[in-house]
């Protein structure tokens, strides 16, 4: 198994992953993500996201990503790593690949002493839930996730007091 920080020309491989990953979530539709937007958030002039690629044994086939940015927790004092998107392609499952990246990333957390690595996962993803679950895990329950975008961003942005 091998796990590796991504490279420029791994790019236009981890879009396609993105939205496959899109797609299995039905929301490809949803995906406006372009090579050079990922490639400028990856490698550009300050870097605020960040990815690691999962490479088919004998091979230098990216077949797996995660895409990944620090957050920070006010009541541990601490930084912490948010997972944004964790996708192993549907033929390299169940070969490690998907533990080993976010075990990656659990020893990143480790070794700079931040506190913790967390994500979301939809409902209805029995398999990612048993996946995360088996890996110690634990949902956030008593949480709900808020987002703000498209016109409801645009209209509240614009409103003033």
């Amino acid at each position: 198994m091998t796990v590796r920080r991504a490279r420029p020309d791994d790019v236009p491989v981890m879009v396609r992953l993105v939205r496959e990953l899109a797609t299995y979530e039905e929301a490809e539709h949803e995906v406006l993500m372009t090579e050079e937007q990922l490639s400028a958030a990856l490698f550009g002039e300050a870097p605020a996201l960040f990815g690691h690629v999962a490479v088919a044994d004998g091979s230098e086939e990216v077949v797996g990503l995660a895409l990944w940015f620090l957050n920070f927790s006010t009541w541990r004092g601490t930084h912490g790593i948010y997972l944004e998107d964790l996708y192993v392609s549907p033929a390299h499952r169940g070969t490690g690949l998907g533990r080993e990246l976010l075990r990656t990333l659990a020893e990143l957390c480790v070794e700079h002493g931040w506190s913790r690595l967390e994500w979301s996962v939809l409902d209805w993803n029995t398999p990612s839930i048993e996946f995360y679950r088996a890996a110690g895990a634990v949902p956030m329950d008593e949480w709900t996730v808020f987002r703000l975008t498209g016109e409801a961003l645009d209209r509240f942005a614009g409103g003033r007091r």
